[in-house]
């Protein structure tokens, strides 16, 4: 590259450009952050209850097989982060594995932010299913309220009791590793036939846990034809957590190839 686009080098596009590493579009204002990028002094609600076997297994794609009937969802208030700014996301996700491959992890069928990088970047990247939607962390009082808002509802609503409880994140990876995520990538060619598709995975990278706390906990889920959490309707209220902390997301891995059939 005669000029590093990303530095707000200003030069005529080149192939070499078009064909390194990192590229996006536009070229002289490019949405997609390259990778590592950081996100710092992150605040985290997350939601763990038990559903039902034949609710996860639904939204799960073939290969990969449920390893539980419990689904998480995580609202996190994104102070801090590099390229995007802040923000507020959630990731809805349940545990699987790809058999035979050792791998296992969470994967994600519902994810909401209110940043279009964000939006672009996992769809584009990872292949995560994102929408624009409206999550926030609130603190009512003695009591922390999460919520996740598309279309003017509120599709999420998660309460916990304030403080009550110090744990750690130990306790929420018994359920299913969450850091591990596991997703389907699908992207098709301009003239309809399929150019992508694969499962992904992505790890987070140099987690720091501030703080986290436990304590008793509600989730409630409200139908919506464009952000149908309800699918994986509440059986059981398990656990939740409310936690502070830095992480890093760092290049992923290709772990099961659709159309070369390789894994």
């Amino acid at each position: 590259m005669s000029k590093d686009l990303r530095n707000g080098g200003i030069d005529r596009l080149t192939v070499e450009d078009i064909l390194a590493p990192g590229f996006s579009t536009p070229w002289d204002a490019p949405t997609i952050p390259p990778f590592p990028f950081s996100f710092r002094n992150v605040e985290v609600l997350s939601l763990a209850w038990r559903t039902t076997e034949a609710a996860v297994a639904r939204l799960l794609p073939p290969p990969l097989e449920a390893t539980s009937d419990v689904a998480v969802a995580h609202i996190y208030r994104m102070n801090d982060t590099e390229w995007t700014g802040p923000y507020g996301e959630s990731n809805v996700s349940v545990g699987c594995r790809l058999p035979g491959t050792g791998i296992a992890g969470s994967y994600s069928p519902y994810l909401f932010l209110s940043s279009d990088v964000g939006v672009a970047h996992g769809r584009e990247v990872h292949g995560q299913p994102k929408k624009l939607g409206e999550p926030r962390i609130e603190h009512r009082g003695d009591l922390v309220v999460g919520t996740v808002s598309r279309n003017g509802i509120d599709v999420i609503t998660g309460t916990m009791a304030y403080k009550q409880r110090r744990d750690s994140l130990d306790s929420l990876s018994r359920h299913f590793d969450f850091a591990e995520n596991i997703n389907l990538k699908a992207v098709d060619h301009i003239d309809g036939r399929p150019a992508i598709r694969q499962l992904t995975a992505r790890r987070l990278a140099d987690v720091a846990v501030h703080e986290c706390w436990s304590g008793t906990s509600t989730v409630e889920l409200r139908p919506n034809a464009q952000a149908p959490v309800h699918r994986l309707p509440v059986v059981d209220m398990l656990d939740s957590f409310h936690w502070r902390g830095d992480f890093t997301l760092v290049e992923g891995r290709i772990i099961h190839d659709y159309l070369g059939e390789t894994g």
